[in-house]
């Protein structure tokens, strides 16, 4: 793709915006649909890594027509399961938040989304695995007040990655550049290969 000075300036005003240290991660997603509309609304939110824990070691099936193409401006990782994707994650000091309708959990709005935070979903038929529910941080969940209890996958991402994107708007989180010089350059260099 040329490199003008349109596109160069679009693509560091963008990239200046990206929140390194608020992650969307999906577990074991069945519907392919609903992965590719997260991962549009988590280009659209400002997130540049996704995490995906899925034990099909086959890359993710990218449907261009729901991502509007947002996949080529994310980095997605893939893990086998819960622990080796909550592993470095949890080294890197990220708070690891995943969503439970049931006991325990906290309303979503109620979580510091300032701090480096990595937020699980799970799939559609039952939520979550016991060991990405045990090994969080902290269980969020939305409020529910109908006779169904729960959200589509894309919905629920929205809803709460925004809920993220307010708390980081009102501290200034999209004011600066927040991902490093070295990741700053080499994310750059590729988008502008793209």
């Amino acid at each position: 793709m040329t490199r003008t000075l349109e596109r160069l300036a679009r693509v560091n005003k963008v990239l200046e915006n990206r929140q390194p240290d608020l992650r969307v991660v999906l577990e074991e997603i069945a519907n392919a649909h609903n992965i590719n509309a997260v991962l549009r609304t988590c280009d659209a939110a400002g997130i540049l890594h996704v995490e995906i824990i899925r034990s099909d070691p086959e890359p993710l099936p990218i449907n261009n027509a729901v991502t509007t193409r947002a996949d080529k401006w994310l980095k997605i990782h893939q893990y086998p399961n819960a622990a080796e994707c909550y592993g470095p994650l949890r080294a890197a000091g990220f708070q690891i938040a995943a969503t439970h309708v049931g006991e325990g959990a906290i309303p979503y709005t109620s979580l510091d989304y300032g701090k480096p935070t990595a937020i699980v979903f799970g799939n559609e038929h039952d939520g979550l695995s016991a060991a990405a529910r045990e090994h969080a941080d902290v269980l969020i969940k939305i409020p529910m007040f109908g006779m169904v209890q729960s959200l589509n996958l894309s919905v629920s991402v929205g809803i709460i990655l925004y809920e993220a994107v307010r708390q980081r708007l009102g501290r200034g989180f999209f004011e600066g550049r927040r991902l490093s010089p070295e990741e700053f350059e080499d994310t750059l260099d590729r988008w502008l290969d793209l």
